[in-house]
């Protein structure tokens, strides 16, 4: 298995059950480490509002709740969906991780650390950061927490890694 790809990792979904992340091969991913009570949180809204303009094309949004920031993400499980659906969430959103330090989940560590996926070193400082995956599963970029997700350079470098044909 090609260790510079997400796909060596699994995580775990809304009711714990360990999702292995080649399930979503082929597909653009934006990964965003989310919380309930961040300044950031409408950020969710605009999320939903992403995956609805590529709903068409193997586009797909992965919440991965954190309380690494501030104690801004004090829900848990069945919760924190509800309140993620509250705010119009249409893409799956995961068990709350750690996404920084000595005990970040080893997606984050790979995701954050050049030296593991060979592209960039981005270690989130809060809340609402976005990995930007190509469709086999390689990190191509990042957007800081104050980078809308529906600005025009997050859409356009989706549509320039949705292009590529595989």
């Amino acid at each position: 298995m090609d260790n510079k790809s997400i796909y060596q990792f699994d995580i775990k979904n809304i009711d714990g059950e360990e999702i292995n992340l080649s399930k979503y091969k082929g597909k653009v991913l934006l990964i965003v480490n989310t919380a309930s009570q961040c300044g950031f949180t409408p950020q969710l809204k605009d999320l939903a509002a992403l995956k609805n303009e590529f709903k068409a094309a193997d586009f797909e949004i992965l919440g991965l709740p954190s309380n690494d920031f501030g104690g801004q993400e004090p829900l848990d499980g069945a919760a924190i969906a509800t309140f993620c659906e509250n705010y119009g969430s249409n893409f799956p959103v995961f068990d709350k991780i750690r996404v920084r330090g000595p005990y970040a989940h080893p997606l984050y560590k790979f995701l954050s650390d050049k030296k593991e996926n060979g592209k960039f070193s981005s270690v989130p400082r809060w809340n609402f950061h976005k990995f930007l995956i190509d469709k086999d599963g390689v990190v191509q970029d990042f957007f800081y927490p104050f980078t809308k997700p529906n600005t025009s350079k997050v859409k356009k470098k989706i549509q320039r890694l949705l292009a590529v044909t595989k």
